[in-house]
């Protein structure tokens, strides 16, 4: 009996330990990648940014102004993102947090994108807009929608591809606050057909079931 008893704390004290190294897991992504280095003196970037110095912090190490100011959205898109992310807060980093403004002429959009490394909550703050996202291929690739108005919000899952629409008759304003310091953009019309160097026109036609020249033709407006 008692070396049985002895079997069992051992198992347990096994089990435990096999859990906590299985709950273990890498740090996450804070920029499009990160490739290891074997020479530390050619070093140029961590996953993230350096630290400064405490005793070197400021108060404007965690301040930035001019959100509240429109953007100009006379452009192909009809929209302008003004971002609020470690690269012009310094104070955000390690924090996990990032903010934008989103400014939406009338019929203007954010086109299709996703952020790789974040979540999205989204608060009208002037306007109408149409917005969405899709689910995963094997979710089956469903269509959420909402209309939404001022005081409105709405979540976009992390890495779902989704989009907001002014359909109003008035410029539009929104907030997007995103679950990291770098949440990361791609959005889907650019990055497939504007992609530096070109993707091969054939890889596109196929897998968008388009004739060739109507690829070039895409590729031509976004500037690969």
């Amino acid at each position: 009996m008692k070396s049985f008893f002895h079997f069992m704390i051992s198992a347990l004290t096994v089990l435990a330990w096999a859990t906590h190294m299985a709950c273990a897991f890498d740090p996450n992504p804070l920029q499009d990648f990160c490739v290891a280095i074997d020479d530390p003196k050619d070093t140029l970037f961590v996953n993230g940014k350096f630290c400064k110095k405490p005793e070197l912090v400021k108060a404007d190490d965690f301040f930035i102004s001019g959100i509240n100011i429109p953007t100009n959205t006379d452009n192909a898109f009809g929209s302008n993102v003004t971002n609020v992310s470690v690269e012009n807060l310094p104070g955000l980093n390690t924090l996990g947090v990032s903010i934008a403004r989103i400014d939406y002429a009338p019929n203007g959009t954010n086109p299709p994108h996703t952020h790789p490394r974040a979540s999205e909550i989204l608060y009208v703050a002037e306007g109408i807009l149409y917005v969405g996202f899709i689910s995963s291929n094997i979710d089956g690739n469903r269509f959420f929608t909402k209309v939404l108005h001022k005081g409105d919000v709405f979540v976009f899952p992390k890495g779902m591809i989704h989009f907001q629409f002014n359909i109003g008759k008035t410029p539009a304003v929104a907030f997007a606050s995103l679950g990291s310091q770098n949440g990361g953009i791609i959005t889907i019309a650019n990055t497939l057909f504007g992609s530096n160097p070109p993707i091969m026109p054939e890889v596109l036609a196929k897998a968008f079931m388009l004739d060739k020249d109507v690829i070039q033709h895409l590729q031509k407006q976004f500037g690969a």
